[in-house]
């Protein structure tokens, strides 16, 4: 409903006569929004104000010629002025009643798009590195970026979700070195586990594993490994430098092929144990991306090329340099060490120049409040190789606090030390861990409260949604067990005998769903989504509580139209809760 007033509106500007409005009327987009008390009617818009100035007319001089331009529309009661400028617009019951029977036509592409209307878009989110299991601040980009990517969708969005595997460099070789270390406690050869070392229990099985399949292919004696080796932390050393030398030292022991052979063992396993988390999560990727593949497929010399010919890099030291400052960045970056290794972050702008050369028009990282430096970096590099800065968008998300009652559950991956994802799923449920990481906007910290997860009553918001759903579901049982059936048709006809106040609140809210999808996907916000889908569990909980007779009398009534009225309105509102639980991966419950 708010897109036809906004076509009105449209028709309207371009009909106004030329000295009124100049021929750019068609590049005008109204702004349109439910007015928040309804006696000022149902939609409003600020179109007036906004133009009044420019056609040199006062804004309600504006507004009444406006709406003398506009179309008549069979949903439209009337158009008043109101206060400075406001446009306001009573649409006619039948209006809602329309849009209630296009829910229950519609179903679950009610509130979507057609799909591929809208330009690509490739999301990327969670991209934790492969050196431990998810653990909770990971649930919170999984259960973002999926929500974010149904809503994207809905809205006609072609939308590719992709995992960044940060399968390359030195943390990949500690966790090699980690894992070959708890291989050779399988053949009695106990070394001093490094202090910057992957210490977690979640190592043991993938140790287990490589034993099983290798035997001693990969055994080395204790003496021959540590000898002559700085000293460790916990010997009054350097721990960076003992790991790094320990790394050399199982290289040159392995060969680098054995070295390797190792890490990529270590890697599949924590990838599968990733993999394995998130389908069963329901958050699913359509594509692993493996930042290893920039080096061997050329990527990142294609990169560095580009900024070179653009002249936007620079020797110094031995190194090369990228020109960010040229670009806003706070200080230069470095691209290739002296070493001729190359950095973290020439892999970085790789990766988003190989995502536009893929052929997509849109970027969207979901990335962790610590990144804020990163965009501004990115989005320079992306200039500078001659690709629009502007097609990357970030979103940061804040940091979530596991509460166990009143204590707060540090994290450490080194030291394993932490609630993984696994283990919140399988103590408060999917649906629980789905609909609470996006309850609240995604640029404040979350306070995760376990035992409110855990509650199955009315005070648990997942809950009191799903338990809407589920009363509908109860009233069409004892449907059937009167022998009736709901009749659509008569149903449809019927609306118009929905005069109660409750009634009539119920259908507004219902019908405001396409307008939540459309702001919350512009907005990324599936927190938006949240809060309408609490609000019309609210509005559809009193119309079944209104009065004192059983709620099945007050639904199931001899009077058939008016019987199958009210049938209508609340599938339809089981519907659009469906709908919305579904886009934020929520299941939508027949019974509770």
């Amino acid at each position: 409903m708010k897109a036809t007033i906004e076509r009105l509106i449209s028709a309207a500007l371009v009909a106004l006569p030329s000295e009124l409005l100049s021929s750019n009327a068609n590049a005008i987009k109204p702004e349109v929004e439910r007015t928040r008390d309804t006696s000022h009617g149902d939609y409003a818009t600020n179109i007036a104000m906004r133009l009044a100035k420019s056609v040199r007319l006062n804004p309600k001089a504006f507004a009444a010629e406006l709406i003398k331009a506009l179309p008549e529309h069979p949903d439209v009661a009337r158009v008043e002025i109101a206060g400075p400028g406001f446009i306001n617009f009573h649409l006619t019951a039948n209006a809602y009643h329309n849009e209630i029977r296009r829910v229950l036509d519609l179903q679950s592409t009610y509130g979507r798009a057609d799909p591929n209307t809208r330009p690509s878009i490739l999301l990327e989110f969670v991209s934790a590195n492969p050196t431990g299991p998810l653990h909770v601040g990971h649930g919170r980009h999984a259960a973002y970026g999926a929500a974010l990517g149904n809503l994207l969708a809905a809205i006609g969005h072609t939308v590719t979700r992709e995992f960044y595997i940060n399968d390359a460099g030195r943390q990949v070789d500690i966790l090699g070195l980690s894992v070959w270390i708890r291989y050779l406690e399988h053949f009695g050869e106990a070394l001093p586990f490094p202090a910057n070392g992957y210490k977690g229990a979640y190592l043991a099985p993938i140790a287990t594993s490589l034993a099983a399949t290798a035997n001693k292919e990969f055994f080395r004696g204790a003496a021959s490994i540590v000898a002559d080796l700085p000293a460790d932390e916990a010997n009054g050393g350097d721990k960076d430098l003992y790991v790094d030398a320990l790394i050399a030292r199982a290289r040159s022991l392995l060969g680098e092929l054995g070295f390797q052979a190792i890490v990529n063992h270590a890697l599949n396993g924590m990838l599968a144990d990733m993999r394995a988390d998130l389908e069963a999560m329901g958050v699913h990727f359509d594509k692993w991306f493996s930042e290893r593949s920039l080096t061997t497929s050329g990527a990142i010399d294609s990169a560095l090329d580009r900024l070179e010919k653009s002249g936007n890099t620079y020797r110094k030291d031995g190194a090369i340099w990228f020109k960010a400052t040229s670009f806003g960045d706070d200080e230069d970056r470095v691209v290739e060490r002296e070493n001729g290794i190359r950095t973290y972050f020439a892999s970085d702008i790789a990766y988003h120049l190989n995502k536009r050369v893929r052929g997509y028009s849109h970027l969207i990282d979901v990335l962790g409040a610590d990144h804020h430096g990163y965009v501004a970096r990115v989005r320079g590099g992306l200039a500078a190789m001659g690709e629009p800065p502007e097609s990357l968008e970030v979103a940061l998300l804040q940091l979530v606090n596991l509460y166990r009652g009143d204590e707060k559950v540090a994290m450490g991956k080194r030291e394993g030390n932490f609630v993984t994802l696994r283990q919140l799923r399988e103590e408060v449920g999917n649906d629980a861990c789905r609909f609470y990481y996006v309850s609240r906007s995604h640029d404040q910290q979350l306070d995760f409260d376990l035992e409110l997860a855990k509650r199955r009553t009315t005070d648990n918001p997942v809950f009191y949604i799903q338990y809407a759903h589920a009363r509908v579901a109860s009233v069409f049982r004892q449907l059937v067990e009167r022998d009736l059936i709901h009749d659509e048709k008569v149903g449809y006809g019927a609306l118009n005998r929905l005069a109660q106040d409750h009634e009539h609140k119920l259908m507004v809210t219902v019908t405001r769903y396409p307008e939540i999808i459309d702001l919350a996907a512009a907005t990324r916000t599936p927190h938006t989504l949240v809060n309408y889908l609490r609000e019309l569990a609210t509005d559809f909980h009193a119309a079944y509580a209104a009065g004192n007779e059983n709620a099945a009398h007050r639904f199931i009534v001899d009077d058939a139209e008016l019987r199958n009225a009210r049938l209508s309105l609340v599938l339809a509102a089981r519907q659009v809760i469906r709908n919305g639980l579904d886009i934020l991966g929520v299941s939508a419950p027949q019974t509770m």
